[in-house]
């Protein structure tokens, strides 16, 4: 046990002092004061030639200041003030303040010694509150929260909160026993912004915000909205992180995107929710790492044939079945898999490896657990105060109020950081029709309208417009999606034009009529014709990708194999013709896990996917299949060059309802490739099925879902077939085909005659 210090003589001698008026003490010791600093630290009183040291320390015995004189510390006891912990010393004959530690003794005998945090200054400036104020402050993330940082040459960690109600706030954790009040933040100037450096914390301290609200008075302890690195749930504290310690590894990779016209290229997107692709058998079936995850998921997204990984949300959430969409801490990844350098691990591997990570984004809701963001200072500053707008009733949480400048200032901040910190390819952002509409999923009576009478958003609109904007001009090359479910105009049209300023949009109208006309009889779909080609009528109005999601999986859905009617050989081949269909419609593709294998079962978040289903080769065959076209998207122009212009479709024949056959064809920029799609929706083969083409020469079969590789019966057209100098369809040659049942086949013009 290390010994009392013994007092020393000092070129200051202590001197006495009027004590500090009580009412300043009580609001110290009753966690009510809002500015610490008056009391708290040292104060230089020019006419006396004196410093007063205050510090307030809860579960000392005893204390003394520590300073140093030459090479020498000497210690000077503090008297005290007042038995909860307050203490006190004055120097004599000073001509400023100095430099110091304090030292205590707590129960037990167990001592510390420190830096007084009321002795530094904070890192927020006139400028910081002004941009916080006028919601313009995208890089916020490098004031708020926990950063660690060397202060006046000392290392500790500077803490920042937005908390406008809150009558005084403090961070609590181990280093002084969670009690609230031990360090008060000081309300910086007149704002609602609260600081204070704590010197000797580092990384890895576990902390919470204490908030006593001037509203009912309560003390809320609550996990910091800034935090970048969270405990694992059920645990539910911050955790001081520090992302400087990585060295990213793809300066190539950056400078690529930067320079790419990625829509102009492929883009097949995978995606996955990393705690059920795969688990950890040796462990018990448990969590793979980051790591883990880094070496095994690109591998096999890469042997496939994807462009980019897409993975549902990785920000901290406590609940497991909210699969990442309730979250609490959005600048944290989830501890489930790692820490936030295993996380950069993760994102530095797949681009290394030649693979983009988009992540989802879910800025329209948050959840209404206590130690998050609902009721944050004892008022609703995250959500509005009008309960018409504040409640998501869909999903039991809270709408963000976008009106709000330092609500758009949390989140644009946060969308910046996942580009900025973690090196994030693209942001997919979540239920962005709830965020549009004032009555999304409410009845009447629930809702307000907007100052004009309309049901639209405005607040809502203008914050996407203004994320967008601030995406792709700090970020060229960087993708931002919107899942949007309904017809609302303009979603990928610049938002100087008036268009929200999204780079794609999911097309759920094709997703939903494609999945129901997929599900129906065979014969009977000759009946609903106008529903698998209806989406060619508004396919070029957006830009568009193709979702076959998780989203269609669940809650009673079925997985897509089992969506497919008749007996195991028609789904299979069903669903194989489904994967024809979505890589030959325009647009950008988009598979959830599982999908590329046929996975039986719905998809389950809490258990692995059903790997096992790969020893049998109706699963092999489809996966086989999914792989080729993946490659074949890769590799042919046609494919992906004019996904969003009418000029790279042309139909030839949608009007054979009787025979529930579709063709049509896909043009590269160049006008000289092109690639001949046919479709039969039946189990009955087509033969001497004639269609036109519009150019004369050889046409090489290189994809064909029924193939025996892929499953299939193996009928085809031995290759590939010259066009007959025969006009059909309005073209001046045309083939004479064999369509396979239930299957697409795809040709490619390999020669002029």
């Amino acid at each position: 046990m290390p010994k009392k210090p013994k007092p020393s003589a000092s070129r200051s001698r202590p001197a006495s002092v009027a004590p500090p008026r009580s009412g300043d003490v009580e609001r110290i010791l009753r966690f009510e004061e809002d500015s610490p600093f008056k009391l708290l630290g040292p104060h230089y009183q020019a006419a006396e030639r004196r410093v007063v040291i205050r510090a307030f320390l809860p579960r000392a015995q005893e204390a003394w200041v520590r300073r140093r004189d030459g090479s020498r510390w000497h210690s000077i006891p503090m008297q005290r003030l007042h038995e909860e912990g307050l203490f006190q010393a004055v120097f004599a004959d000073e001509e400023g303040t100095f430099a110091y530690r304090l030292r205590f003794r707590e129960p037990g005998g167990y001592e510390q010694e420190r830096a007084d945090p009321y002795a530094f200054g904070g890192c927020i400036t006139d400028f910081d509150l002004y941009l916080i104020g006028e919601g313009n402050h995208f890089q916020s993330y490098e004031k708020f929260g926990a950063r660690p940082m060397r202060l006046e040459n000392v290392d500790g960690v500077h803490f920042a909160v937005w908390a406008p109600n809150a009558a005084s706030v403090s961070v609590v954790g181990d280093f002084n026993r969670w009690q609230a009040g031990a360090h008060p933040l000081a309300r910086i100037q007149s704002s609602a912004v609260w600081g204070l450096f704590i010197p000797g914390l580092k990384a890895g301290e576990l902390y919470k915000l204490a908030l006593r609200s001037k509203l009912d008075g309560r003390v809320y302890l609550k996990a910091d909205p800034y935090a970048l690195q969270a405990e694992l749930r059920p645990q539910t504290a911050s955790v001081v992180a520090d992302l400087g310690r990585f060295r990213w590894q793809d300066a190539n990779w950056l400078q690529q995107r930067a320079q790419c016209k990625t829509l102009a290229g492929p883009v097949a997107v995978y995606e996955v929710h990393l705690g059920s692709w795969r688990r950890d058998v040796e462990q018990g079936g448990g969590f793979l790492s980051y790591r883990e995850l880094a070496r095994q998921l690109v591998e096999y997204a890469l042997s496939l044939g994807y462009t980019h990984l897409e993975l549902m949300p990785v920000m901290e959430h406590p609940l497991d079945e909210s699969w990442g969409y309730q979250v609490i801490n959005y600048y944290a990844p989830t501890s489930r898999f790692g820490r936030p350098e295993d996380f950069m691990y993760f994102v530095d591997y797949c681009h290394r490896h030649g693979l983009g990570v988009i992540l989802d984004w879910v800025p329209a809701h948050f959840p209404k657990d206590e130690h998050g963001l609902n009721l944050f200072d004892g008022g609703q500053i995250y959500a509005s105060g009008n309960w018409r707008r504040a409640e998501q009733k869909e999903w039991g949480t809270l709408v963000f109020d976008f009106g709000r400048n330092e609500v758009r200032n949390f989140l644009i901040s946060n969308a910046l950081f996942w580009l900025e910190q973690y090196h994030i390819d693209g942001l997919r952002v979540d239920a962005v029709a709830s965020m549009l509409y004032l009555d999304y999923a409410r009845r009447p009576g629930e809702w307000e309208a907007n100052r004009y009478g309309g049901r639209e958003n405005l607040e809502a609109v203008e914050f996407l417009k203004k994320f967008n904007h601030e995406v792709h001009a700090r970020h060229p090359g960087v993708l931002t999606l919107a899942e949007e479910s309904t017809a609302w105009p303009g979603v990928t049209r610049p938002e100087y034009t008036g268009g929200l300023g999204f780079d794609l949009k999911w097309n759920m109208g094709w997703m939903h009529d494609t999945l129901e006309y997929f599900s129906r009889n065979p014969a009977y779909r000759k009946f609903h014709q106008g529903q698998i080609t209806f989406s060619l009528l508004y396919a070029f109005t957006e830009r568009f990708m193709l979702p076959l999601s998780h989203d269609e999986v669940v809650y009673g859905k079925r997985a897509l194999l089992e969506k497919m009617p008749g007996d195991d050989w028609q789904k299979f081949a069903n669903l194989r013709l489904l994967y024809g269909y979505l890589f030959g419609h325009p647009g950008k593709k988009l598979l959830f896990m599982g999908n590329d294998f046929a996975q039986r079962a719905e998809w389950n978040c809490g258990a692995s996917l059903d790997w096992h289903l790969l020893r049998e080769p109706a699963h092999q065959g489809v996966q086989r299949l999914v792989q080729d076209l993946l490659h074949l998207h890769r590799r042919e122009p046609p494919l992906h060059e004019w996904d969003f212009d009418s000029r790279g479709f042309e139909w030839i024949d949608f009007s054979d309802q009787e025979q529930s056959v579709l063709s049509f064809i896909r043009w590269a920029q160049d006008y000289r490739q092109l690639l001949f799609f046919a479709f039969n929706f039946t189990p009955v083969p087509r033969w001497n099925y004639r269609l036109g083409v519009p150019k004369p020469g050889f046409y090489r079969e290189i994809l064909n879902t029924d193939a025996r590789e892929y499953g299939g019966s193996g009928l085809g057209n031995r290759g590939g077939l010259r066009a007959d100098l025969l006009a059909s369809h309005g073209r001046p040659c045309s083939l004479n085909l064999v369509l396979p049942p239930l299957a697409a086949v795809v040709f490619r013009l390999e020669a002029d005659e």
